[in-house]
């Protein structure tokens, strides 16, 4: 009953700027438990700053960020993950020598805080079978078992993409923030990365806020959308009204019609 009325995730009034550039004025957005919400826009939108402020790698010059109502804007990255934000990146961040499991499995163990991540990345460190158990399901989750043992060297970067989003969904969060995650892929691997996220919406009922450019993938994923222009929001709703708004097809086409 209390997800139905406090927001999984709540930006109140976020302010950013780098030097005498604003990057984000004020910007506001909630992303119901559950909910699907795509972040769109134009380059240098302040979309990913935006992200960055929610997750904890820029603090915002003014405004407030919320996690199931509480206030976390003093709390490090490592612990907002901890309550239960997920992160992928636009760039994609993996260990080239690792298997997709041993990713999955230091995730995993950071989800809890225990085991050594140098014991982790060196092999050293033996699973339990509670361990094992979850990474397998992350492994299905995200159509990955039978690459399971490979090391992500010889993997495409649609399955890198996989990988990191698998890596995100082993800290079990209640909420994904997922930076542009179709960047780099073709139309078929954008397809399949768009249905394992409204899959792992569906079946875990986790939250997803999703910074993406390929409209088509965002109209398959997300329930609404925030359009960004300039650090600002110019349009929210669904995809298709937002999309037909005057001022976002100026933002977008430099044109209203």
């Amino acid at each position: 009953m209390v997800d139905s009325v406090i927001p999984r995730l709540e930006a109140r009034s976020i302010s950013k700027s780098f030097g005498g550039i604003q990057a984000l004025h004020s910007v506001s957005l909630t992303v119901g438990a559950g909910e699907v919400l795509g972040l769109v826009g134009p380059n240098g939108a302040g979309k990913t700053t935006l992200f960055n402020c929610i997750c904890g790698l820029l603090r915002p010059d003014a405004g407030s960020v919320f996690f199931d109502g509480r206030a976390i804007d003093n709390l490090p990255t490592y612990r907002r993950a901890r309550l239960g934000i997920g992160r992928t990146f636009q760039r994609v961040e993996v260990f080239p020598e690792l298997t997709v499991r041993n990713h999955l499995m230091v995730a995993e163990r950071a989800r809890h805080g225990r085991g050594a991540l140098w014991k982790d990345l060196l092999n050293k460190s033996q699973p339990t079978p509670e361990e094992n158990e979850r990474v397998a399901a992350v492994l299905a989750l995200v159509g990955l078992e039978d690459m399971a043992d490979t090391p992500v060297a010889a993997l495409s970067l649609g399955h890198c993409r996989l990988v990191e989003l698998g890596r995100a969904l082993a800290t079990d969060p209640l909420l994904l923030l997922a930076d542009e995650p179709s960047s780099g892929l073709d139309v078929q691997e954008t397809s399949a990365l768009a249905g394992t996220l409204r899959h792992i919406q569906r079946q875990r009922g986790t939250a997803v806020l999703l910074v993406e450019h390929d409209l088509d993938m965002v109209a398959e994923v997300v329930d609404r959308v925030v359009v960004m222009d300039f650090g600002t929001e110019i349009a929210s709703g669904r995809l298709d009204d937002v999309l037909a708004d005057p001022v976002v097809r100026k933002a977008y086409l430099g044109k209203t019609a």
